[in-house]
């Protein structure tokens, strides 16, 4: 099975259907933190709910599409991560679009916030972008969030990424509409940073 390490107490690795229960226990973790800042449809509610996330994603990933990783961080201070019973589901990191033939994807991220400033999601990420510029080939990576989400457009700056613009009013919230910023690294770019 792929696993890579992030840190000595952390790794990422695929987050599959057969993961549902785990999934769901994280979610019931993070839902209220990360519901402002991701899909409405991603933010499931019970075990049900986060199989068929993982679903979609599975059959995506078949398709050469999207995909969905966890990152998986020991809690444990005496044990490493890779045998450590104590490994628990913190966030992940994911292609929500990924298309060989266009050349292009879109990399999104969550984290519960007992795992936030540990430089997990960014170095998630780097390893995201470097499968889809050197092993895939791919031209232009993006990445949207909300306006006044700090920290994400933080991750998108340490990866080197440019602020294209802003699309006003485009992310729905409840019965109210935020701005949206679109930021990308082209394949060059990356590979010279």
């Amino acid at each position: 099975m792929f696993t890579a390490h992030l840190t000595p107490d952390a790794e990422l690795r695929p987050l599959e259907p057969w993961q549902a229960e785990e999934f769901a226990a994280h979610m019931d973790r993070a839902r209220e933190h990360i519901r402002p800042w991701v899909g409405p449809s991603f933010v499931t509610t019970d075990v049900d709910g986060a199989r068929a996330t993982l679903q979609r994603y599975a059959d995506a990933t078949a398709r050469d599409g999207n995909r969905i990783f966890g990152i998986w961080l020991n809690t444990s201070p005496v044990e490493p991560v890779e045998t450590s019973p104590t490994r628990t589901l913190v966030g992940g990191v994911m292609f929500v679009e990924f298309s060989a033939a266009a050349g292009t994807c879109e990399i999104g991220c969550w984290l519960e916030p007992s795992a936030e400033g540990h430089g997990l999601i960014t170095a998630a990420c780097r390893m995201l972008l470097t499968y889809a510029f050197e092993e895939r080939n791919l031209h232009r990576a993006e990445w949207r969030c909300r306006a006044d989400n700090v920290r994400s457009s933080a991750v998108a700056e340490r990866l080197g990424m440019t602020l294209e613009g802003v699309l006003r009013e485009a992310w729905k919230l409840g019965d109210t509409f935020h701005d949206k910023q679109v930021w990308s690294v082209l394949n060059g770019e990356y590979r010279t940073a």
